[in-house]
């Protein structure tokens, strides 16, 4: 009778035993299908919901006719397109955008969202898919400034609280303080200041839209910020797939024609 008693005791311990690992291994699989099962929503649905702001030229911004359109836009578009669905953009201010991903009103943001060490620890990026570096820029006729050494001396525009203006000062520069791009940029063809160190993508933005400007790139930052599509962490699928769909659009030429479309050039990282 003990002896039956014992043994139904260890049948009982042996049954918790497999019972429990069978909770941990079903727990296991849920984070797993978790991992996949926003890819297969946006599959289903047929909609990649994307967070934008829409307010933030020439990137994600409304044209003349009310239209959402910019280059983070394109790309998004293009994006959903090669995944197999529709790009349906939700707009709101930078400061809510990544409370949103957070709460799950977007898949995904596309805003320029910068790669940084601080963000992916809380977020996961796609591959870069645009960078921008610091450059010199001056007026057509100047070719004595070809690099940032050359500007020591020279008058700068410069936004006071830029991080530009203080590249330009750690270079010897002398500051002329502005209110944004454009005055830099009239103060320069005006012949009043002699450089202007800014961001290239704005850089070249203007004169995309300004070809008749008098200026010039005159020399460029090694390093570059580059930027990344922003998503939650444990959506690894998604992930793939939306690198899979940028690195096809880069070797295909798709990238670099709506690249030269916003900025005469190509911007992906090199």
């Amino acid at each position: 009778m003990k002896k039956w008693k014992y043994s139904l005791v260890l049948l009982l311990a042996l049954s918790l035993v497999l019972s429990a690992c069978g909770q941990s291994k079903e727990k296991e699989g849920s984070k797993g299908d978790k991992e996949q099962s926003l890819y297969d929503k946006v599959k289903e649905e047929g909609t990649l919901l994307v967070g934008t702001e829409g307010t933030y030229p020439p990137f994600t911004f409304h044209d003349e006719s009310g239209k959402l359109t910019g280059f983070d836009v394109e790309i998004a578009r293009e994006v959903a397109k090669r995944l197999g669905v529709e790009a349906e953009f939700k707009e709101t201010q930078w400061d809510a955008m990544f409370e949103g991903l957070n709460s799950n009103r977007f898949d995904m943001i596309a805003n320029q969202v910068g790669i940084r060490e601080d963000r992916q620890k809380k977020y996961d990026f796609s591959i870069p898919y645009i960078e921008s570096s610091a450059v010199v820029v001056v007026s057509k006729d100047n070719d004595d400034v070809k690099s940032f050494e050359d500007i020591k001396g020279l008058t700068s525009a410069q936004s006071l609280t830029s991080n530009y203006r203080d590249i330009a000062e750690e270079n010897g520069a002398v500051i002329q303080g502005v209110d944004g791009l454009a005055q830099s940029i009239q103060l320069l063809e005006q012949g009043r200041v002699d450089v202007t160190v800014n961001d290239k993508i704005s850089i070249l933005d203007y004169m995309n839209k300004q070809k008749n400007a008098n200026i010039k790139i005159a020399a460029e930052a090694e390093d570059a910020g580059q930027s990344g599509l922003m998503f939650r962490k444990g959506n690894d699928k998604l992930v793939e797939e939306v690198n899979k769909a940028l690195e096809e659009m880069m070797e295909d030429g798709t990238y670099e024609e709506i690249s030269n479309k916003w900025f005469g050039e190509n911007v992906s990282p090199k």
